[in-house]
C-alpha cells in the first residue's frame, strides 16, 4: 500500500459535479465533527463553504492555539546552488534559461550562515536546483555538516532522493524534509515538466514517504496553487498529508499552501487563486489536520501574512532571499520574486504586536 493507490482511487471522482452538489448541510456536518474524513474535506473546500469562512476561522484559531499555543516558528531558506537539469515552465532555475549558475563553496556557505545566524534564527531550509552532477548527495552532506556549526535544526528542499540517501543526510544533521508535488493533476504535471528527471511524476510522489521511512523528524508537503484548479489541488494535498500522518505517526507532517509568483520566464498560470481562496484552503487544512504545522511563505504580501497569523499558521519565513548566496554574495538569479521583504526583526515586531511569541529555535538535533 502506498499513496499511489489512494491517488488512483480518488482521481476518478467527478470533482466539478461534487463541488456543485455539496451544500450547506455537508459543510455544517464537517464543522460539527472532531475527526474529519474525505467527504468533509471536499465540503470545506467547496463553494458552499464560502459563507462559513468566519466560523471556519474561529475553529481554526481555537484548534491552533490549543495545540501550538500563541507561538510562531520562524525560519529562512538558504539557497546553495541553482544548477538544474529540468525544463519546467514556471521556474527561473529551469535549464531553458541562460544565466551564470552558482554553487556555494563551504567558505561562502559559512559566511552566508553567519549572516543568517546573526539575525537570531536557528532554523534554515536548504534549497538547490535539481542536478545530481553539480549538487550530489556528498555535496549536500557537506553543506549540512557545515550548517550544523550554526543551526540546531536544518531542513532540506532538494531533488527527490531514496530512503538510504535521506538517511545519509539525516546522519549528517538534517531533521526536516520539504518536497512539493507542485501539481497533483497528472496531465498538467506532464505539461509543466517538459524534460528532465522531474518529469517522473511517481518518483516525486513517492519521495515524501521515502523521507518518512528514512526517519526525518518533520516532512512538509504542498502543491503550488495556480497550476491547476485550486480546490482539487488542495484536496489532494490534504489527503496526501493525512495518509502520511496516519501511516507514520512518529513523523510530524506539515502542509504549505504556496501560490505562484513571478519569475524569470513568462508562464501564466491557468487557475487564479484569490486571497479568499487561499484563506479557505488554509482553514480547510487546519480543520482537516488539527495537529499538523502549516507554513506561510514570503510569496504572500506583508499585509495578508499579518492577517493570517491567527488562522492556523504555525511557521513563517523571514528575511528571505531566493537567490544563491542572497544574504552575502548577491547578484544571482532569484528562483521567484518574493512579496514580503521584511527582515527577522520586523516580522518579530509584527508577531509580538499580535500577541504571538516568535520561536527562533524549537528543536536541537543531537547528531
Amino acid at each position: 500500500m502506498s499513496f499511489r493507490n489512494v491517488l488512483e482511487r480518488l482521481e476518478k471522482l467527478p470533482f466539478q459535479e461534487l463541488w456543485g452538489r455539496l451544500g450547506a448541510a455537508e459543510v455544517r456536518r464537517a464543522l460539527s465533527r472532531q475527526q474529519l474524513d474525505e467527504q468533509d474535506l471536499l465540503a470545506l473546500l467547496s463553494p458552499a463553504a464560502e459563507p462559513f469562512l468566519e466560523e471556519m476561522a474561529r475553529q481554526a484559531n481555537r484548534l491552533t492555539r490549543a495545540r501550538f499555543g500563541h507561538t510562531m516558528q520562524l525560519f529562512t531558506p538558504i539557497y546553495v546552488a541553482d544548477f538544474c537539469v529540468n525544463r519546467c515552465t514556471y521556474c527561473s532555475f529551469s535549464a531553458d534559461y541562460d544565466f551564470p549558475r552558482k554553487k556555494l563553496s563551504m567558505e561562502q556557505l559559512r559566511r552566508e550562515a553567519e549572516a543568517i545566524a546573526a539575525t537570531g534564527l536557528r532554523h534554515v531550509l536548504v534549497l538547490t536546483g535539481e542536478s545530481r552532477r553539480e549538487t550530489p548527495v556528498s555535496y549536500l552532506e557537506e553543506v549540512i555538516k557545515t550548517l550544523r556549526e550554526f543551526f540546531p535544526s536544518i531542513s532540506i528542499e532538494v531533488y527527490p532522493l531514496h530512503k538510504d540517501e535521506y538517511k545519509q543526510l539525516i546522519q549528517a544533521g538534517a531533521d526536516g524534509l520539504t518536497l512539493y508535488q507542485e501539481v497533483y493533476h497528472r496531465d498538467t504535471y506532464s505539461e509543466l515538466h517538459v524534460k528532465g528527471p522531474k518529469r517522473n511524476y511517481m518518483n516525486r510522489l513517492d519521495a515524501p514517504e521515502q523521507g518518512c521511512l528514512a526517519g526525518f523528524r518533520t516532512v512538509n508537503i504542498g502543491a503550488l496553487l495556480g497550476m491547476y484548479h485550486w480546490r482539487q489541488e488542495a484536496f489532494f494535498t490534504g489527503i496526501h498529508a493525512r495518509y502520511l500522518q496516519d501511516r507514520y505517526p512518529e513523523c510530524e507532517i506539515s502542509l504549505s499552501a504556496p501560490r505562484f509568483r513571478p519569475y524569470l520566464g513568462s508562464f501564466d498560470p491557468t487557475s487564479h487563486v484569490s486571497d479568499k481562496s487561499l484563506v479557505q484552503t488554509i482553514l480547510a487544512y487546519r480543520l482537516f489536520m488539527p495537529r499538523s504545522g502549516i507554513t506561510l511563505s514570503t510569496r504572500e504580501r506583508a499585509d495578508l501574512r499579518d492577517r493570517l497569523v491567527h488562522l492556523g499558521i504555525t511557521k513563517m519565513s523571514a528575511g528571505v532571499s531566493t537567490e544563491v548566496g542572497g544574504h552575502t554574495v548577491g547578484g544571482g538569479t532569484p528562483q521567484f520574486d518574493i512579496s514580503d521583504e521584511r527582515g527577522v526583526e520586523e516580522i518579530t515586531r509584527m508577531l509580538s504586536g499580535n500577541g504571538i511569541q516568535p520561536v527562533y529555535k524549537d528543536w536541537e538535533c543531537l547528531v
